[in-house]
C-alpha cells in the first residue's frame, strides 16, 4: 500500500492532477481555479502590497490607479486612442469652456489677455442618470429609512467587508457630490496632496480649509488623541463660494484670474463624487477599526466596483451592474485600425466581468506564470514588462522565438515624461555667467558639451534602444511638441534633405576653444577643466558603468568629468541648495500640457532661490516673458508659435543635455483585444477585452501533462521494490519448507 501511495502521489504532482489526453485541472502554480481560465476574467497581478489609498481625495500612487480609475468617474477623461492626447467628457456632458469675469465681476471676452481676468467660471454640465454602484450606504427599509448609517454598538458583528452587508440601495449621481468631494478635500482627516495647489486657484478654498481645520479641532476636544472613531463632518452644512451646484445637473467652480490648465485637473480621481450617505456610513463608531473606509471600499460610479479586498493577497473588481455603459471609441491612428483597435467601435464597455488581482512577491514566478498563459497581463499598471520582454527577445534568439510562438502583443510608447542633464544656472562656470561676454564663453562650452554627450549611444547602451532621443524638453504627445527634423536642435544636429546627424566634434572642439578651453585646457592658466557630476545614489555596478561612459564622452574634448556620487537625501539638499554643478534628473508629467514640462525651466520657478522645480535655476528672461504669455493660452496655434519658440530659446542657450523620452511597452497574452500602452490614462481596463476560449485552448497546449517521468518513477520504484519483493518470497518459500518439515517430523 505505501508503494502504491507514493507512486499515485508521484503522479498527481507531476502531471498536475489530470488524466493522460485530459486538459490540467488548476495546476499548482495557477492562480486560479479549474475551469476559471473559459470565464469573462482578466487575470493580472500587484507586487509588494495592496493600494494603501483608495480614497480619491488621498490616492496618487501608481499602484492604486488601476482601481480607483475605473471605480470612480472624474467629470473628464482622455481619449484613450488619440494622441497627442485629447481631453474628453466622462461624467460630464462636456468638457466646458469658463466664462472671464473681470474685477468687478463683469464677463470679458474669450480672446482677453490673462493678465486681466479676475475669476474663471466653470459651469460643467454633468449626464443625467448616471447612478452610482450597489452599496449598503443607499440600503432603506419599507418605510424609506436608511438601513445602515445609524448602526448600534453590536451591529458590526462579524462584518468585515462591505459584502457583509446584505442590503443595498443606489440613487443618481448629482452635482452636489461633486461639491462634497472637493468640500471634503480640506479636511485634516484627509491627507490630500492637492489641497494646497488648489488652495491657490479655487477661489476662497485656502480660506475655506482653515476653516474646517479648527471646526476638526473643536470636533476633537475631549477625544482620545489616539481614537479612530471621530465625530462625522457633515459637509453639506459647510459651503464656499469658490464650488456650488446651480441646479442637480450642474457644477460650478471659480477659479482665480486664468488657470487654462485647470481642466486636466478635471480629469483626476481628486476630483471624484463623493456621496455623503457613504461618507457618513463609513464615519460610524467601529468602521475604521474594521477597515470598512473608503481607503478599502470606494464607491463610485464607473465601470468597476471592488467586490473582493483580501489585503496583500487578492482584490477583486467586479462589473457595476448601474455603469451607464460609456461606447468604445471609433477614431484613432492608421495604426490603431491596422492593429484591430477601432474593430469594437461604439460598443458599449467595459467588455470584461471581472478584473482579479493576486499578489506576486516575486518577479521570476510572476513572469513565469505569464509565459504560461495564467496571467493576461503582469502589471496592469507598469509600463516596464513590454520593454523588458523587447530586450530580452533581442538578446536571445530563443527567447524570441518562445515569445513569438505563444503570440505576445509588446506594443510600446513614448511616455510623457523626459530624462535630462541639467547645468546649475547659477554655477560659474557651467551656469549664465556674470558678464556678457562670460555669459557667450559659459554658453559656448554648454554647446560644445551638448555636440560631445552622444544620447543616440546612451540609449542603445543602457535603455536597450527602448527610449528616444530628445532634441527638446517636450515628449510626444504634447501639443507643440515637434518630430524631427522638423523639431531637431539645430545647437547639436546639422538638418539636411530631411535627415538629422549629429554634429562633428571638430564643431564642438571649435566651440570649446572660443568658450576659453582649447583641448579642455584653461586658454590663460594651462589647468584642465574639471568639472563635477553630483550623482543620486550610491555606486552600485550598473551605475558605475553609466559614470565611466559619462566620463568619456566629456573626455572626447579633452574635460575631466570628476563623479560626486551621494546618498538620494544629500543629493537633494545640493539640489535645494544650488550647488550641484552637473546633474541628471527627470520629470513625469502630471496632465498633458507643455506647460507641465517648460515650467521646469521658468525662473521664478528656480529649484535653489524659490523652491520650485526648475532644478537647473535656469532663468532667461525672453523665455520667462513668454511662458507668461503661453500659460494663459488656449491650445491653438498662437499657443504652438509661442512653445515653438520657447523650445528654440533653450536649445539655443543650452539649458539641458535634454537627454530621451522613456518607452513602456504593453505586455498582452494574444487573447487580449484593445491592449494599447499608456501612462497617462488610467481607465484603460474598461476599454479591453478578452477571448476566454482561446486562452483556454492556449493554456493546455502549453501546460500538457508530462507522463514520462511518471513511467520513469513507476519503473524506478519497480525497481526498488522487486529486489525487497524477492527476499520476501525467498523467506516465505523457506519459511513453507520450514514448516513442511517440521510437520513430517511431528508425524
Amino acid at each position: 500500500m505505501g508503494g502504491t501511495a507514493c507512486l499515485f502521489l508521484a503522479m498527481a504532482v507531476l502531471a498536475g492532477c489530470g488524466r493522460p489526453g485530459s486538459e490540467p485541472a488548476s495546476p499548482l502554480n495557477s492562480p486560479y481555479a479549474a475551469g476559471a481560465e473559459r470565464q469573462n476574467v482578466l487575470y493580472t497581478a500587484f507586487t509588494q502590497r495592496s493600494p494603501k489609498y483608495l480614497d480619491p481625495a488621498s490616492s496618487y500612487s501608481v499602484d492604486e490607479t488601476p482601481y480607483t480609475y475605473q471605480i470612480y468617474e472624474p467629470l473628464y477623461g482622455y481619449h484613450y486612442l488619440k494622441r497627442p492626447y485629447q481631453l474628453v467628457p466622462r461624467a460630464a456632458v462636456k468638457v466646458a469652456d469658463p466664462v472671464y469675469l473681470d474685477a468687478q465681476g463683469r464677463p470679458l471676452a474669450g480672446d482677453v489677455p490673462g493678465e486681466q481676468v479676475a475669476q474663471s467660471v466653470y459651469d460643467i454640465p454633468i449626464k443625467p442618470g448616471i447612478r452610482f454602484q450597489p452599496h449598503p450606504a443607499f440600503a432603506v427599509d419599507g418605510a424609506g429609512r436608511d438601513r445602515y448609517r445609524h448602526l448600534q454598538p453590536g451591529d458590526l458583528e462579524g462584518k468585515y467587508a462591505i459584502t457583509d452587508f446584505p442590503e443595498t440601495g443606489t440613487r443618481e449621481l448629482t452635482a452636489d457630490d461633486y461639491v462634497y468631494g472637493i468640500r471634503r478635500l480640506a479636511t485634516t482627516r484627509v491627507v490630500s496632496p492637492i489641497f494646497a495647489h488648489m488652495a491657490e486657484y479655487i477661489v476662497g478654498f485656502k480660506e475655506y480649509g482653515d476653516r474646517i481645520r479648527a471646526l476638526d479641532a473643536q470636533m476633537r476636544k475631549g477625544l482620545d488623541p489616539t481614537t479612530r472613531d471621530l465625530p462625522w463632518i457633515d459637509f453639506r452644512q459647510y459651503a464656499f463660494e469658490g464650488v456650488e451646484a446651480i441646479d442637480p445637473h450642474t457644477l460650478r467652480i471659480r477659479i482665480k484670474g486664468k488657470y487654462p490648465q485647470f481642466k486636466y485637473w478635471l480629469a483626476m480621481t481628486f476630483f471624484s463624487p463623493i456621496p455623503w450617505e457613504a461618507d457618513q456610513f463609513y464615519s460610524q463608531p467601529g468602521m475604521a477599526a474594521r477597515n470598512l473606509t473608503l481607503n478599502y471600499w470606494p464607491v463610485g460610479t464607473g465601470p468597476y466596483m471592488l467586490t473582493e479586498y483580501r489585503e496583500n493577497r487578492r482584490h477583486v473588481l467586479t462589473r457595476n451592474p448601474n455603469f451607464h455603459g460609456e461606447p468604445y471609441p471609433c477614431e484613432g491612428s492608421e495604426q490603431d485600425r491596422a492593429e484591430g483597435l477601432l474593430d469594437d467601435c461604439g460598443k458599449p464597455t467595459p467588455f470584461i466581468d471581472r478584473i482579479v488581482f493576486n499578489i506576486e512577491k516575486e518577479s521570476v514566478p510572476l513572469q513565469g506564470k505569464f509565459l504560461q498563459g495564467y496571467y493576461d497581463v503582469p502589471q496592469a499598471e507598469r509600463g516596464e514588462y513590454g520593454v523588458a520582454y523587447l530586450v530580452a527577445a533581442g538578446d536571445s534568439q530563443e527567447k524570441a522565438a518562445l515569445y513569438a510562438e505563444r503570440g505576445l502583443k509588446l506594443p510600446t510608447t513614448v511616455e510623457t515624461q523626459n530624462w535630462y542633464m541639467g547645468f546649475n544656472w547659477l554655477d560659474p562656470v557651467v551656469g549664465k555667467g556674470d558678464t556678457p561676454a562670460q555669459q557667450e564663453r559659459n554658453r559656448k562650452l554648454r554647446q560644445a558639451i551638448s555636440i560631445a554627450v552622444d544620447w543616440e549611444e546612451y540609449v542603445t547602451i543602457f535603455e536597450n534602444s527602448q527610449a528616444q532621443v530628445a532634441h527638446g524638453p517636450l515628449p510626444p504627445g504634447l501639443l507643440g511638441y515637434r518630430e524631427p527634423p522638423a523639431g531637431a536642435n539645430p545647437v547639436v544636429y546639422d538638418i539636411a534633405e530631411g535627415q538629422v546627424a549629429r554634429k562633428p566634434l571638430d564643431v564642438a572642439r571649435r566651440l570649446l576653444a572660443e568658450a576659453g578651453y582649447p583641448e579642455g585646457r584653461n586658454a590663460e592658466t594651462g589647468q584642465p577643466l574639471v568639472l563635477n557630476y553630483d550623482a543620486m545614489g550610491g555606486v552600485s555596478p550598473a551605475a558605475r558603468s553609466q559614470f565611466d561612459w559619462m566620463q568619456r564622452q566629456f573626455g572626447k574634448l579633452g574635460i575631466q568629468l570628476e563623479i560626486r556620487s551621494t546618498d538620494y537625501n544629500r543629493f537633494q539638499d545640493k539640489m535645494r541648495r544650488g550647488v550641484a554643478q552637473i546633474f541628471m534628473w527627470g520629470w513625469n508629467a502630471d496632465y498633458p500640457d507643455a506647460e507641465n514640462f517648460l515650467f521646469l525651466l521658468y525662473g521664478p520657478n528656480g529649484k535653489a532661490k524659490e523652491g520650485g522645480e526648475n532644478a537647473s535655476n535656469y532663468a532667461n528672461p525672453e523665455f520667462d516673458k513668454l511662458f507668461e504669455r503661453m500659460k494663459y493660452l488656449d491650445d491653438g496655434p498662437e499657443k504652438e508659435a509661442l512653445i515653438a519658440r520657447m523650445v528654440a530659446i533653450v536649445q539655443g542657450d543650452a539649458a539641458w543635455l535634454f537627454g530621451y523620452f522613456p518607452k513602456s511597452g504593453g505586455a498582452y497574452q494574444q487573447w487580449v483585444g484593445n491592449g494599447k500602452p499608456t501612462q497617462m490614462i488610467r481607465n484603460n481596463l474598461q476599454y479591453m477585452k478578452i477571448d476566454p476560449d482561446l486562452r483556454a485552448r492556449k493554456i493546455a497546449e502549453w501546460n500538457r501533462p508530462v507522463w514520462w517521468p511518471v513511467a520513469l518513477v513507476a519503473a524506478l520504484l519497480v525497481l526498488l521494490a522487486l529486489p525487497a519483493w524477492l527476499m520476501v518470497r525467498r523467506r516465505e518459500r523457506a519459511a513453507a519448507v520450514y514448516a513442511g518439515q517440521s510437520d513430517r517430523s511431528a508425524a
